[in-house]
């Protein structure tokens, strides 16, 4: 039964896995990408990913990629889309599931395929090799959906922030400028966000609050259908 397990007269195309990390800066949305090490397109900017082991899923592949190219480890990746464009890569037929994440700002290093590894800034995002310009612009869409429905903040800012730095998140990934005063009425109105610290009695207006986000009402907003329209 063993010897049966791999032999089919059906071609089979390789499965890679390829991840789209996102970042905050305080001002601006980044992105880690990859300069490739190998050919082809070596020298040339990519995401971080790599061909899946027999014995692993796409989501471990995406992991392993993302640690063994960039250095950063235990990252939540998720599934958005399955790119399978019959030439999308002049090795051979590929097929790649495509992953995004959030996380906050951290020192990232090239290894083992990757010449080198960087954050940049939307605005500065070079050409792209294979298809990831298009998996690039499919996974700034899916951000745009999720911050809707997803305070996202939670992996993006500090786990203490003031609420100019919130706004800041959202018109950066919106790309869109909001009314100071309707976008705090908004937020301290939905209560999913709390004081990190008593403000001094006798501190200046011009002091901000801190805030934490509030992960125990954002749950129970999301039970019944919370969407945050702006």
């Amino acid at each position: 039964m063993n010897d049966q397990n791999f032999c089919y007269k059906y071609p089979h195309p390789a499965l890679t896995a390829d991840c789209v990390i996102f970042g905050f800066d305080g001002m601006a949305i980044k992105v880690l990408l990859i300069q490739r090490g190998i050919e082809p397109f070596k020298g040339k900017w990519a995401f971080p990913g790599g061909f899946m082991k027999i014995d692993e899923t796409a989501e471990e592949c995406a992991k392993r990629e993302l640690e063994e190219e960039t250095g950063l480890k235990n990252t939540a990746v998720e599934q958005f889309h399955t790119f399978s464009d019959v030439n999308r890569d002049p090795r051979e037929r590929v097929i790649t599931v495509a992953h995004y994440a959030l996380v906050r700002l951290s020192e990232v290093k090239g290894g083992d395929d990757a010449a080198s590894a960087r954050w940049f800034s939307m605005n500065e995002v070079p050409s792209l090799v294979f298809d990831h310009d298009r998996i690039l612009r499919m996974a700034v869409n899916r951000l745009k959906e999720r911050i809707c429905f997803e305070p996202i903040g939670f992996e993006l800012l500090p786990e203490v922030f003031t609420m100019t730095e919130l706004q800041n998140l959202y018109e950066a990934i919106l790309e869109v400028k909001f009314d100071r005063r309707n976008f705090y009425n908004k937020m301290l109105k939905l209560g999913i966000l709390s004081e990190a610290e008593p403000r001094p009695a006798n501190a200046s207006r011009r002091t901000p609050s801190k805030y934490r986000f509030n992960a125990e009402k954002y749950a129970e907003l999301k039970q019944k259908g919370f969407r945050l329209e702006f």
